[in-house]
């Protein structure tokens, strides 16, 4: 008799500051303490979608308000972590069509610091933690580069 032992969703949690950073994002709206018995991995765990789940998804239609809102604490938690790493602080824009395609930049001063282009939004999310870890430190790694490079711009 075997037992099989049953990861959990998006695998093994990892350690990065930018997982870290998106919980407290999220952990910023509960003013109740609802959520305070909640792991990290509890409160995080729409952002995972595997392959099957991603193709279920609809792509006609509306983009989901949970997407959009989740693709809004994505960018917030970048942002707030840009602001950590170097002192300036890089504020989120972004628009969205109606059939899931648009664009999001974040501004530091004078200095776009994130341009994306993004589409098919409503399959937003990551496969695995490992994942988001490395696709939100990618994204503020190239924010800071930028920074780095022009910061009298970013600091205008």
């Amino acid at each position: 008799m075997t037992t099989d032992v049953i990861e959990p969703r998006g695998g093994t949690m990892v350690e990065s500051d930018f997982l870290k950073q998106l919980a407290a994002v999220i952990r910023a709206e509960d003013s109740y303490g609802q959520w305070d018995d909640k792991t990290d991995a509890d409160l995080m765990a729409e952002f995972i979608v595997t392959r099957d789940e991603r193709r279920e998804i609809p792509i006609i239609g509306d983009p989901d308000p949970d997407v959009m809102w989740r693709l809004g604490k994505f960018y917030d938690a970048v942002g707030l972590l840009i602001e950590k790493r170097t002192g300036c602080m890089a504020s989120q824009m972004q628009k969205m069509s109606h059939e899931g395609f648009g664009r999001i930049v974040l501004i530091a001063g004078k200095l776009v610091v994130v341009s994306k282009h993004l589409r098919d939004i409503h399959r937003f999310g990551f496969e695995s933690w490992e994942k988001l870890a490395e696709g939100g430190d990618k994204v503020v790694a190239a924010a800071v580069e930028t920074i780095e490079a022009y910061p009298d711009a970013a600091r205008a």
